[in-house]
């Protein structure tokens, strides 16, 4: 199966493996793209054979920054060095996606200069080792909110016209996103709080805003942290009502993940580590669901593709040890 073709929205894949976005931090102290940033990219793009590769993490605007040397889309100029990574997929015959985010509560003041904000003035968990000392983020207002709904749409623009074949919204691994879809960060009384429509209104918003402009031929898709694995927390079946939700908001794919515990599930290490959530999901959307986590081999692969846990299969630090993979 993975080597089956597969479409998201109007992209075609020439199989059903995709390079995970990991952070690897080698852009400049401002988030310019550098020739470092291109040589890993262009490295796995020509021996890995995958047919996705999804570009790490990118700061959508300076508040949002998470880490330094993380790749910026937050300016303009930033698109020259976007069409480079871009280009380095591309020659190899590989489609390009770039995630795109924004860290929320668990962006730095040392880092950015700025006031964190989040969706309520609560410490995320990525916050608990990235953030010390630096205190609660501030709660948005709604014009905030709109300002991260065009800063979005803005950074989807410049992966766009960079030559980039889609973007992926992160809300996982408690960023921001993420933040106003967890009940556990998310305490809002209005309108972008309590229910979980509520809490997916910015998500909404974001799709909406994204799309307008960029058009349809450009794919849009999410990256869900759908269960907590926390008392409190998101859980499957909130999963799979946000994953209806965000479908019928447009995406034209879900990459299944975790939200509090960020990449992690506690207490697994087996292959496809969140199969459970990404196979309910899968069976709730018509749209294709990636699945990352745990996956070291091609049979790995093959064995979450045949159970039906997915439609896509997410490969990140093996193709960090090894460029190849899972070629020999």
């Amino acid at each position: 199966m993975i080597d089956e073709p597969i479409r998201i929205g109007a992209v075609e894949l020439k199989n059903r493996l995709a390079m995970a976005p990991v952070a690897v931090y080698k852009a400049a102290e401002d988030g310019r793209i550098t020739a470092e940033s291109c040589a890993h990219y262009q490295q796995r793009a020509q021996l890995s054979g995958v047919g996705l590769i999804i570009v790490e993490h990118s700061f959508v605007s300076a508040e949002g920054q998470a880490k330094p040397r993380q790749i910026s889309v937050s300016r303009d100029t930033d698109a020259i060095g976007l069409s480079a990574l871009a280009d380095a997929c591309h020659n190899n015959g590989i489609a390009a996606f770039c995630q795109i985010s924004h860290a929320g509560g668990a962006a730095r003041k040392s880092v950015t200069g700025l006031e964190p904000v989040a969706p309520s003035a609560i410490v995320s968990s990525q916050a608990f080792t990235e953030q010390e000392g630096d205190g609660a983020p501030i709660a948005l207002d709604e014009s905030g909110i709109a300002r991260v709904v065009d800063a979005f749409a803005a950074a989807a623009r410049r992966c766009w016209e960079a030559g980039f074949d889609g973007v992926e919204l992160h809300s996982a691994h408690a960023y921001l996103l993420d933040q106003f879809y967890s009940p556990l960060l998310n305490k809002r009384a209005d309108g972008y709080g309590g229910t979980l429509e509520n809490r997916l209104r910015i998500h909404r918003e974001v799709i909406a805003a994204v799309r307008a402009a960029v058009g349809q031929d450009f794919a849009v898709g999410m990256r869900l942290g759908g269960c907590d694995y926390e008392e409190g927390g998101a859980t499957i079946v909130d999963a799979v009502q946000a994953a209806r939700i965000l479908e019928a908001a447009g995406v034209d794919y879900l990459s299944i993940s975790g939200g509090w515990h960020a990449w992690r599930r506690p207490g697994h290490s087996e292959p496809g580590w969140f199969a459970d959530q990404a196979k309910a999901v899968k069976e709730a959307v018509g749209i294709p669901v990636l699945l990352a986590g745990g996956v070291q081999t091609a049979e790995d692969a093959e064995n979450l593709l045949a159970a039906g846990a997915c439609d896509i299969v997410g490969v990140g630090r093996p193709l960090l040890k090894d460029p190849a993979w899972p070629h020999p």
